[in-house]
């Protein structure tokens, strides 16, 4: 069989065209100290801050320390597989998580990976977990509101799309209630909710999780959970990697709510890996970076310019307090960064007002100017009305003798409590909001007895839904009070034929 030199030379030719010189370059580092989710490599001269990286055994760390002589890494994951002496390698890529819809609807760790066993999330996008915030031009004021379904958010401390609005108070106060009760009312408001749980048993989660699944609300919502059992990096990186899912949506001019349950933890977190990296300490061991760590965090959340597509991304941050003290470091911080806070007080909560805000003490900078109209004149004073009314309650425990006015003052104030009162996970729409606290701030529920208020807020609503719809159609499509004779008319027609439970068992009896 005679060999053919033509097709010798083919092949080589062939064999040249395919052939490739490119070096694969990877930068290798070695692993000088592990321990508490802490590593310390050398060799790594040209790492990025943040930048992921790959141990020898599978696992990511994250380069957070940059120093002369070595990088001090987090460790994303599982270190006890993790030795001195072995390799870390360089990927190139700062830290990132999937985003995208695949992720609505999905409950997953802080990278992004799914945990609620419903299988792989498919999508090919990704964004990095720390982004610069927008800048003063690329922003627009607060004007659209956002409603939270809650009379005494929208009517005392009412949140703008946008806004930063910090929610405090001592735990078992109801924080996390109005932050869930909030994305329960965003049903049908076009609106993508992000609720980041930080550092809660997985049992707690579990347990939100369900309640967004009975009202429907995990059709537009991402959970991301970092549990106190993950290590620390897993809670630290919690929240930017849930802003990062946020932001995509905002950037594709859509709405955003987004939750940060909660902050506290968050800051604990951060304080240990701080001290595992020597870091220097500063007040109550927290280093000197952690107001930039959650400044940075929040500024994220703006109302975008109409050139940037209009979307918006509103941050409800979440700190717990100790004993009532808001002048703690960790809050005093959070709420100089937030346009408002609500404050929930211990003892109203026990005393069963609830949600259990202190109109005194809570305040939105921004919110007022996104409020629907209607809203805004039925509630214009209500709260110094309701702040003033705390102090004077105060004053007539000591039971001086009270002249009408005060007496007049004093009837209002336990009405309006009583009105602002509402139970869990029963958000109510804005225009019937405007409805009952109309009736409130013109005198209609001045004959009422207090305990008869809730049954007659409840009956107002039934009667408004047959007799009146088209004044509620008017206050929701429009945003205004309708005319004012109607309103009263209807509800005088109504109070007319209201009984009272000492009218009700009189009849019975």
């Amino acid at each position: 069989m005679s060999i053919k030199t033509e097709e010798i030379s083919s092949l080589i030719k062939k064999q040249l065209e395919g052939y490739q010189d490119d070096l694969a370059a990877e930068e290798v580092g070695t692993v000088t100290y592990i321990g508490d989710g802490i590593a310390r490599a050398t060799g790594l001269e040209n790492a990025m801050a943040n930048e992921l990286l790959q141990f020898s055994n599978g696992s990511y760390g994250m380069a957070l320390n940059l120093e002369t002589n070595d990088v001090g890494i987090i460790i994303l994951g599982d270190f006890d597989e993790i030795r001195e002496g072995d390799q870390v390698k360089r990927t190139g890529r700062i830290m990132e998580v999937p985003v995208g819809d695949a992720m609505i609807g999905r409950v997953v760790n802080s990278l992004g990976q799914p945990v609620d066993g419903l299988g792989a999330i498919k999508t090919d996008k990704t964004r990095p977990i720390e982004f610069k915030a927008p800048g003063v031009m690329q922003r627009k004021s607060v004007s659209e509101p956002l409603q939270t379904g809650l009379k005494a958010i929208d009517a005392l401390v009412p949140i703008g799309r946008g806004q930063r609005e910090l929610i405090i108070g001592d735990r078992k106060t109801g924080k996390t209630s109005i932050a869930i009760d909030t994305i329960l009312n965003q049903k049908d408001q076009n609106m993508i909710c992000v609720y980041v749980a930080i550092g809660q048993k997985d049992s707690t989660v579990r347990a939100q999780v369900e309640t967004l699944k009975k009202y429907g609300a995990m059709d537009y919502t991402i959970v991301l959970t970092a549990g106190p059992s993950e290590p620390a990096p897993m809670l630290y990186i919690a929240p930017y990697a849930g802003a990062a899912m946020g932001e995509e949506f905002m950037y594709n001019g859509k709405h955003v709510l987004i939750v940060y349950d909660d902050l506290s933890k968050q800051a604990t977190s951060y304080r240990e890996l701080s001290l595992l990296l020597r870091r220097p300490p500063g007040r109550e061991a927290y280093p000197g970076d952690i107001f930039y760590t959650h400044s940075r965090l929040l500024e994220r959340a703006a109302k975008l310019s109409d050139k940037l597509g209009g979307g918006s991304m509103t941050a409800l941050p979440v700190i717990e307090t100790q004993a009532g003290d808001i002048s703690a470091y960790i809050p005093t911080n959070v709420i100089s960064i937030t346009d408002g806070q609500i404050f929930l007080q211990s003892d109203l909560f026990y005393a069963g007002t609830r949600p259990a805000i202190d109109a005194g003490a809570s305040v939105s900078r921004v919110g007022g100017d996104a409020q629907v109209k209607a809203m805004k004149k039925v509630a214009g004073t209500l709260r110094l009305d309701l702040a003033s009314f705390r102090e004077l309650e105060a004053f007539t425990q000591f039971g001086s003798d009270l002249d009408a006015a005060t007496q007049a003052k004093l009837n209002r104030g336990r009405r309006t409590v009583e009105v602002l009162k509402q139970p869990v996970h029963k958000p109510l729409p804005v225009e019937k909001q405007v409805i009952i606290l109309y009736a409130l701030t013109h005198g209609f529920l001045d004959p009422i007895p207090i305990e008869d208020i809730g049954r007659f807020q409840d009956e107002l609503f039934d009667f408004f839904d047959s007799n009146a719809a088209d004044l509620l159609k008017q206050i929701k499509d429009t945003g205004d009070l309708p005319d004012t004779d109607k309103l009263d008319a209807q509800i005088k027609a109504f109070a007319g034929g209201f009984q009272t439970s000492k009218q009700l068992a009189a009849a019975k009896g």
